[in-house]
């Protein structure tokens, strides 16, 4: 039984998140819907991490064991013929029997949208937070370097935060656009805790409203208090843009949410 790995894009906005929830349709299920109506079989499908409601994806990676023998191109443009619009396979490929597309992860890049222009945008809707003040983007940019590096973010982590240990590393954190334009946020780590970018970007924009200072970001990080850290910023600003992967599975046994 060959596992099969596929890259998917989907626009979030009308699903509970990628995870199976009693509260309405998800991605997970919707693609595990598709696999069925291409094989005949029930498939479950594991992803690299849960985005929630309203997250994007550009590189989500999900793994499945086929059922019967298909090539590629049927787990690719075959299966696309049995997804909505809104969810789409781009690219399919066979990989080892134990891969795990979370445990073998050797990290992620998110990327995060502001419109900062004065007037609403209907094109940027759900894909960019509005904000119509401008921000001061270069105080967002030296709170942003000093959070490169192994930190705590305890004061970064949802209150319902699963994992074990809050401790990351952010290998790259890079903030560009202009005030009264659009603002676009790209963070890599080798692994993030739940709403971890969200609550950044919450911090983020704090400083850039000019409501605290750049050096605020070094006393959330030394606090690893989360009450006191600026609020989470909208699902719908974020997008799980790609997933790194070497061989085999990670050995520092970091949970990832």
């Amino acid at each position: 039984m060959a596992r099969v790995k596929l890259v998917l894009e989907y626009d979030g906005t009308n699903y509970v998140g990628w995870q199976i929830q009693q509260n309405g349709t998800s991605v997970q299920g919707r693609v595990q819907r598709a696999l069925q109506e291409l094989t005949g079989h029930a498939i479950s499908v594991h992803a690299a991490g849960r985005t929630d409601s309203g997250v994007h994806a550009r590189g989500q990676v999900v793994s499945f064991d086929a059922p019967l023998s298909l090539p590629m191109k049927a787990w690719w443009m075959g299966l696309n013929t049995h997804l909505p619009e809104d969810i789409a396979v781009v690219k399919a490929e066979e990989v080892d029997p134990a891969f795990d597309p979370r445990r073998w992860s050797r990290g992620k890049r998110y990327v995060y949208r502001v419109s900062n222009r004065r007037s609403r945008s209907p094109l940027r809707r759900h894909s960019h937070w509005e904000i119509f003040l401008p921000l001061n983007v270069p105080a967002m940019q030296e709170a942003a370097r000093q959070l490169i590096g192994e930190h705590d973010f305890s004061a970064f982590r949802a209150s319902d935060c699963q994992a074990k240990g809050a401790v990351r590393e952010l290998k790259r954190i890079e903030l560009t656009g202009a005030a009264g334009d659009e603002l676009t946020l790209v963070v890599e780590g080798t692994a993030f805790l739940k709403h971890m970018v969200r609550n950044l970007v919450g911090s983020l924009v704090e400083i850039g409203r000019s409501k605290q200072e750049p050096r605020w970001v070094a006393e959330l990080l030394d606090s690893r208090d989360r009450t006191r850290a600026g609020p989470t910023a909208p699902p719908h600003g974020l997008c799980l843009d790609e997933v790194f992967y070497g061989q085999g599975p990670r050995e520092d046994g970091e949970d990832d949410e």
